[in-house]
This record gives C-alpha cells, structure tokens and sequence, in this order.
C-alpha cells in the first residue's frame, strides 16, 4: 500500500469478494489496494477510520429523469445529483425524456450536456432516444456516447417523444444491433392499455385495472422475440409484473442477451396500501399486489432480474392532482433508493452484498462501466457510500434534496442513514452538507464491446 493519499478503514467493506474488514487506500482519484485492516498507512496518507460503518461502492443509478433543459421546474442536474449523493449514489445515467428537447440527435445531446457541465454533485451519463423517425441518428449518437437508447412501445406521456410501433421496434433494433448497442425498453402493449377499463378518479384501484400485466408481459414476449431474431442486446425497464418472469428465465437459458431491472416502489410497496388519491404513488407500469411483489423478489433473488435502479421521474407538485388517469406518473427515488432497498431486503434475509451487486456492479456492467465503477476493488474508482446499516430513520419531505419533495414514502421509518458519500476520493457529502459539484459528464468508451455470452446477465 505504498501508493496512497487517502486511507479509508472499516471493520465492514463491502468488495466483490464478499464483506471484510479492511483498509482500502487511494491515489489520484483511483483504487489502489485493498488490504489488511490493520494495514500501516503510508506516509503522506491521510487515514479516514469509519470505525463500523459500512463502506460501500458508490451506487450507479442508470434510470433518472433529470429534465433540464426545457423542464428544469420539475428537476434539475444541480438538485438531481444532489439528492443522488445524499443517497449514496455516484453515478446516474440520464433518461433522454422529459428534457426540452429529447436525447434524440448528437445536438440534443451537446446541449443537454452544455447544461449539466458544472452543476453536477456526481458522475452523470447520458441515454439516447429511439424515435420512430430518429434510426438515421442512432448510430451518431452512439459515436457521440450515449449509454445506449431508450424506446416506448406505448405512449410516453409527452408529445416530444413519440412510442414506437412493432415495425419502428424492428427497424431501430436492427439499426442498433448493427454496431452491437443496447435498447432499453418501456415494455407495455398499447393494445393491452387501450382495451383495458378507463374509469379515472381517484381510485387507485381503477388506476391498477388500466395498467394490467398482460400490457407488460405482450410487449416483453414480443421484444424478447425480436432481440432472439436479430441477436441484439435489450434490456427491459422497470418491470412490475410478476407474470413476465418465466418468459424472461426462458429467454435468458436460451442465450438471448435481455436483462431487466425493477425498481425499490415494486419491492417496497404495494397496491393493498396506496390510498385513493394519493398520486404520489403513480408511475406507469404500476405499483401491483403484495403477491406479485414477492415474485420479484424470487425473481432477484435467482438472476432473473439484474438490477435494481430509481426510474426517479419527478414534477412538480401541482401536476399530482387525486385523479389518478390524469396525475402526472412519476416516483421520485434518489435519496432514498438505498434505504428503502436495504429495508425490505434485510427483512428478507438478504444482505448488504447483494443489495450492492443490484444496485452497483450489475447496473454499471449495464452500462459498461464496469471496470470502472460499481466495486471496491484496484483499479476502480473511488467512489463509496459509508452507510449505517441499523440505524432508521424516518422519512421527512422537507429534508429531501430533489427539487419537488413529493414522495411515495413520506412517514415511513427506514434503516440505513448514508453517513458520507465519496467520489474519486474527494468527500461530496458528509451529514447532509455537500462540496461545490465535483461530477464529471460521461461517455460510452468507443470500441467497448460487450460479449456475446450465454448469459443475460449485465
């Protein structure tokens, strides 16, 4: 350990080789060693000792609506990665929706990322669009380096960003096969929504009718298809219904490259609890039955599902009226993605590791971030969340750091406090003060390939 600046020491270190004690040290922003506990620092060094705290890789949230430009009132990169790093988050990857305009050409993209240089408290990627008229700059954008393309296959909610039908799926997804991209999908037949009951109101029940699983499993089973014909890479977003899961198991031992993730409302809460009008529970697909959430949870616990990540999708506050067909669909999760994982999972019998492989190493291998990002490892960077894994705490709107402090847990005691949070070595929040931002803006690494393996796995 003769290459350090910086010594972080924990009798708890959560490494891909499993929790130990140790001491991890640092230099230039990088992973260096991990070592013994009682390992002698070296000269120079400055020794941060977290006693029992848990130290953690910094979390990679590849799902957040950031919105700005165009609407900053609902969300912005200075706010977004605020609250990221509160919650022990280091990297997040932009959605290309609801920002005016839309991640879907190379000067979308320059502008999106002329507005977040400077504001951002962390890493901060960015996602393509797949439009039905956009195939022609799908492969700029790659080049440009985007993470990937994000596509709806029902309506997305704004105009600016328009589903794609069966024949525009096949057309985008052989375009981005072609030089071996990846398309992440909002998997939900519009045929399955249009026949469904349309009540509206305030009953969250009616709102669950009009979202049913079968949307969800039609669009999965189609896409799955799709990907096993053209040898693509897809990966399916947010999933909430249980019933899509044997699909995704089959297609995933047939060696077709999906993987999916869920995100912590589907493992935390459920439709038995979400009062009528309480809007602050809406996202699309829906918050379903306590039943189906077990079957996610099977469904993480066996490698169906990869991932775990935010889908954080604020507005503001007047857009979540009590009428649940027109309220505004959108969960916002950074801050407290962490705690509200960790809560449910340590109650079933999970532990601290797992929750890191869902919500660290799986996500940034997803965006192939992987040597980089997402363990305590050499050769890493060194991001980290120290996390005290017993301590609760109870859920206030008003301490939350995003911009529009509605949320769905609002009263509920959680465990976990993220004591600081740590990017390439430098300390971007302790205690709920954050530094100036400190993020860099990142790109996809040009002539990064992913393996063609029979696994599913990110």
């Amino acid at each position: 350990m003769t290459d350090a600046e910086l010594v972080l020491r924990s009798t708890r270190v959560v490494t891909p080789e499993g929790t130990r004690a140790a001491s991890v040290a640092v230099a230039d922003g990088t992973i260096t060693a991990v070592t013994a506990h009682d390992a002698p620092v070296p000269d120079g060094a400055r020794l941060e000792d977290l006693g029992d705290d848990v130290l953690l890789p910094g979390l990679v949230d590849t799902h957040v609506h950031v919105n700005d430009p165009g609407r900053t009132e609902w969300e912005g990169f200075l706010t977004a990665t605020r609250a990221a790093a509160a919650g022990g988050i280091t990297t997040l990857i932009d959605m290309p929706l609801n920002s005016l305009p839309p991640t879907t050409t190379v000067g979308h993209l320059r502008a999106k990322q002329r507005v977040a240089a400077g504001k951002a408290h962390i890493d901060v990627g960015f996602w393509g669009g797949a439009l039905p008229d956009n195939v022609r700059d799908l492969r700029p954008l790659h080049e440009a380096g985007v993470f990937g393309f994000k596509a709806f296959l029902s309506p997305s909610g704004v105009a600016e960003f328009p589903h794609l039908g069966q024949e525009q799926l096949a057309r985008s997804l052989e375009e981005i096969a072609a030089f071996d991209g990846l398309l992440t999908v909002h998997a939900e037949d519009p045929r399955h929504l249009a026949a469904a009951p349309q009540r509206g109101g305030p009953r969250y029940a009616d709102f669950l009718a009009s979202r049913p699983r079968r949307a969800e499993d039609t669009a999965i089973a189609h896409l799955v298809d799709l990907a096993r014909r053209l040898d693509a890479r897809v990966h399916v977003l947010h999933l909430s219904s249980g019933d899509a899961l044997p699909v995704i198991a089959a297609a995933k031992a047939d060696g077709v490259r999906v993987t999916v993730e869920t995100c912590p409302h589907y493992l935390t809460l459920t439709a038995e609890e979400v009062p009528d009008g309480a809007s602050e529970f809406k996202c699309c697909p829906p918050i379903r039955e306590a039943a189906n959430r077990d079957l996610l949870w099977q469904a993480l616990a066996d490698g169906t599902i990869d991932c775990v990540v935010t889908d954080h999708s604020p507005s503001t506050a007047d857009l979540k009226t009590d009428d649940f067909s027109t309220a505004w669909g959108g969960i916002s999760g950074l801050q407290l993605s962490l705690p509200a994982v960790w809560t449910e999972a340590r109650a079933r019998g999970h532990g601290l590791e797992d929750v890191v492989r869902w919500m660290a190493a799986h996500t940034a291998r997803l965006a192939g971030l992987g040597t980089r990002k997402g363990a305590v490892a050499p050769g890493h960077d060194a991001d980290f969340a120290v996390l005290a894994p017993d301590e609760t705490f109870t859920v206030d709107p008003a301490a939350l750091q995003h911009r529009n402090r509605v949320t769905a847990y609002a009263g509920r005691t959680l465990h976990g406090v993220v004591r600081s949070t740590w990017l390439r070595g430098r300390r971007v929040m302790a205690g709920g003060e954050f530094t100036e931002p400190k993020g860099r803006l990142l790109t996809r690494s040009h002539g990064h390939r992913h393996p063609r393996g029979r696994t599913g796995t990110p």
